[in-house]
């Protein structure tokens, strides 16, 4: 058996090594393709494997239907909007991700930005403190617990939103459950969204939604840009001045904000919620040993397709 690891933007030396140590463990021949630029190297490469392990790469339709032999894809990460699930579910392709590998790093980035943020990006003049302030997760997984975590610590009151998380799991974690996404809106300064991109997600942090948001209001995206209706983003900070908005996805009417609102907004220069060298070797690892579960038992507990 064969499993290929496909990173146009690598592994860490250290990850791609605890990869190949699990697949050798287990009889399995890693093949490794780094930065490879053309998606044609990638569909030459992944035609005659059982396995094929990526971070942000993309297996679409055409990538996916040239993988004959394919029977597991494991997304290194959390999100997997990367992956065309439903030629996977079609081809009978298992498709799983690696939930909570990464959430601490995204957790300590949200915290990163936004006292960057409140403190002035450090330019000298007074700022803003974090204690005391009123914070809405919305979405609350591995990323969202980490980040309520971490917000303790802040002293910072803490909401959630989460339909499908059950609200004794929210108040366990010392956090108060809200049921109407609307309450949370309304109730926090801070926003910090964890949700995933999907067509219910897609643009639904729109004007309607933060115009509730308190004076002072600040919303951090580390989840994906497109659950941002940017249009409307951009017309809320016109109507109000004290909006503030960071992210590291940055949108792609970033120029419109660099024109419009300087000193209220960040964008990171690439998607860094994840890149730490702990993360990167954490979800690394665990793809694999996903992989091989998958493959050598038929354990399919992170699979994410129907």
């Amino acid at each position: 058996m064969k499993i290929l690891v496909a990173t146009d933007k690598p592994f860490a030396a250290i990850a791609v090594e605890g990869i190949k140590k699990e697949l050798d463990k287990a009889g399995i021949e890693m093949i490794l393709l780094e930065k490879y630029g053309e998606k044609s190297k990638l569909i030459e490469a992944i035609a005659d494997v059982d396995g094929v392990i990526v971070r942000s790469d993309i297996l679409d339709a055409e990538v996916l239907n040239a993988a004959k032999k394919l029977k597991i894809a494991v997304r290194a990460g959390a999100g997997y909007d990367n992956i065309d699930l439903a030629t996977a579910t079609a081809n009978g392709v298992c498709v799983m991700n690696t939930p909570g590998q990464n959430s601490n790093a995204v957790a300590e980035l949200v915290f990163g930005m936004a006292v960057m943020l409140v403190r002035n990006f450090y330019n000298g003049t007074s700022g803003t403190e974090l204690k005391g302030k009123k914070l809405g997760i919305h979405a609350f997984g591995q990323v969202g617990r980490n980040v309520a975590r971490i917000a303790k610590g802040f002293g910072m009151e803490i909401y959630a939103f989460d339909p499908y998380c059950p609200a004794e799991a929210i108040e366990a974690e010392g956090v108060k459950p809200i049921t109407d996404i609307n309450e949370m809106y309304s109730t926090c300064q801070y926003i910090s969204l964890h949700i995933p991109a999907t067509p219910e997600t897609k643009k639904s942090i729109n004007y309607n939604l933060l115009k509730q948001m308190p004076k002072g209001a600040v919303l951090i995206n580390t989840a994906r840009k497109e659950v941002i209706d940017e249009e409307e983003l951009v017309k809320l900070m016109e109507d109000r001045a004290d909006f503030k908005y960071i992210s590291d996805i940055k949108p792609d009417n970033a120029s419109v904000f660099a024109e419009k609102f300087e000193g209220r907004y960040f964008f990171t220069p690439k998607k860094m919620g994840a890149q730490t060298a702990e993360a990167n070797i954490n979800a690394g690892i665990a793809a694999a040993k996903q992989s091989v579960g998958f493959l050598k038992e038929g354990i399919d507990k992170f699979k994410v397709n129907k």
